[in-house]
Parts: structure tokens; C-alpha cells; sequence
């Protein structure tokens, strides 16, 4: 740990308010998740009015503070002299304040900076620290150009579909590619169980066709007896009606006679 005593840089004893302010600005520097140092000479009041408001949707603060005391505070938190190197001319701390870290959006804090600085080139970008390691003012930038979480959390989701989305389109094809393989193997002859259908007749069938052509051939050979009894009435029929008409014609004959 740091042996930075309570002195200020020319070596006189420090006040208690400007201890204070020492312990604030190494809360800021330990505590936030990114911290950005930045010189706002020429900037206006209301220039900086305007930048902690863009700031403050993304958990976002703005702080102007001595750069003596930031040094003090630096060396306390022992965030390495890349760092204090960063601390010359007006210099304000761009810090997170959020103890649970909820609400804070690292990637809107850097990108309302570089906006902010686009449209007010007073504004200089140095550095900082992102999770308690350095970055330099192009880190800054990049941290900036990285898409909105919104953004990221829609590809990150389009991406854990899409292989789901090719997994349902594998099973949906499967029984699909199956039915047309099997339409194919119907229509050239060749479908599984066809030469089981053609041998499914057994072989006891003739059998079951003699035992029921047995019974026929009985009928067969009673039909003609039955057939000869029924035409020999059937001849002696009109054999009788002409004996019949025989005798009437022999009365006949003999009533005339008679007369």
C-alpha cells in the first residue's frame, strides 16, 4: 500500500476538508467501473450543465476537482503513474456512482463523452481506468464505438436461434425426405414388404379350394337323377293331355253315329 502522507504537494499539512475530498476522489477511482479523465478548458457553465445531463441516463457523473488532490488520491489508490501522468491543465473525472453498479452502462458513459466532444472540440479525451486497469484515450473511443446493449442483446439472441431454427428445419426435413424416398421406392417396385405381399397366399389354399369343390361335384352328380324324374313327368305330361283328347274325339265319333 501507498505511504502517501496527509501533506499537500509543497509539503504543508493538508486540511480536513481537503483529506476528505482526497478520500471521496479515491472512492471514485477504486470503486467505479470506469473512470475517464478528460480538460474542459474554455468549456462553459452551461457547456457542463449540458454534459452531466447526457451523462446522467447511463449512471454517469462529472466532477471537477484539484489536480493536486487527485494526485494524492491516485497514490492512494495505486492505480500506477500512467495514470497521474494524465492529471496536468483543468481536469475533470468522468466516474460511475451506483454502489450495486444497477443503471450503469459503461458503453453509453464513453460513447455521450465522444458525442459530447464532437460537438465541442474544448473538450479533450485522455484516459482512464476500465475495471481498475489503464486505458488510454483511443481505448476510450473504441469503449465508445461498441453497439448499445439493446443492439447486442438482439444479435446475441438471433444468434442462440439460428441454430435452433436449423435443428427444427432438420427434423421437419427427415420425415419429408423419407416420405419421397419411399414414394420413390413404391413407384419403380421396390418398396419394403411388396414380396412379402406377393408370397402371402399360403400354400394351403388349393387344399381349402378341393374341400370346397368336393360338395360341387357331390351336387353335380345327384342333378341328373333329379334331372330325369322331372323331365319323365314332364314327358308323360302330354303323352295324357292326347289319350284325354283321344277319348273326346272317340265320343264324339260315337254320339254321332248313334244320331
Amino acid at each position: 500500500m501507498s505511504t502517501e502522507s496527509n501533506t499537500t504537494g509543497e509539503g504543508r499539512p493538508a486540511r480536513p476538508e481537503k483529506m476528505a475530498a482526497v478520500t471521496e476522489i479515491t472512492g471514485r477511482l477504486t470503486d467505479s467501473e470506469v473512470v475517464v479523465v478528460s480538460e474542459y478548458r474554455g468549456l462553459s457553465v452551461a457547456d457542463l450543465a449540458q454534459l452531466r445531463t447526457s451523462l446522467r441516463p447511463a449512471g454517469g457523473k462529472y466532477k471537477i476537482y484539484k489536480n493536486t488532490l487527485t494526485r494524492m488520491a491516485a497514490a492512494r489508490a495505486e492505480v500506477g503513474d500512467e495514470f497521474t501522468e494524465l492529471l496536468s491543465g483543468p481536469t475533470a473525472i468522468t466516474y460511475t456512482d451506483a454502489p450495486t453498479r444497477e443503471g450503469i452502462d459503461v458503453v453509453a458513459i464513453a460513447k455521450a463523452l465522444k458525442e459530447f466532444g464532437a460537438g465541442h472540440d474544448k473538450l479533450v479525451i485522455k484516459g482512464g481506468l476500465f475495471e481498475g486497469r489503464f486505458i488510454d484515450a483511443a481505448e476510450v473511443n473504441r469503449l465508445a464505438d461498441i453497439e448499445p446493449r439493446e443492439v447486442l442483446l438482439a444479435k446475441l439472441a438471433g444468434l442462440m436461434a439460428a441454430p435452433m431454427q436449423q435443428f427444427a428445419g432438420l427434423l421437419q426435413a427427415v420425415p419429408r425426405d423419407f416420405a419421397g424416398l419411399l414414394k420413390a421406392l413404391i413407384d419403380i417396385g421396390g418398396a419394403p414388404g411388396a414380396p412379402a405381399s406377393a408370397e402371402s397366399p399360403a400354400v394351403d389354399t388349393p387344399a381349402e379350394s378341393e374341400d370346397e369343390a368336393a360338395p360341387a361335384e357331390e351336387v353335380s352328380n345327384e342333378a341328373p337323377e333329379a334331372t330325369t324324374d322331372e323331365s319323365a313327368s314332364t314327358d308323360s305330361a302330354p303323352a295324357n293331355e292326347t289319350n284325354d283328347d283321344a277319348a273326346d274325339a272317340e265320343s264324339t265319333t260315337e254320339n254321332q253315329e248313334s244320331e
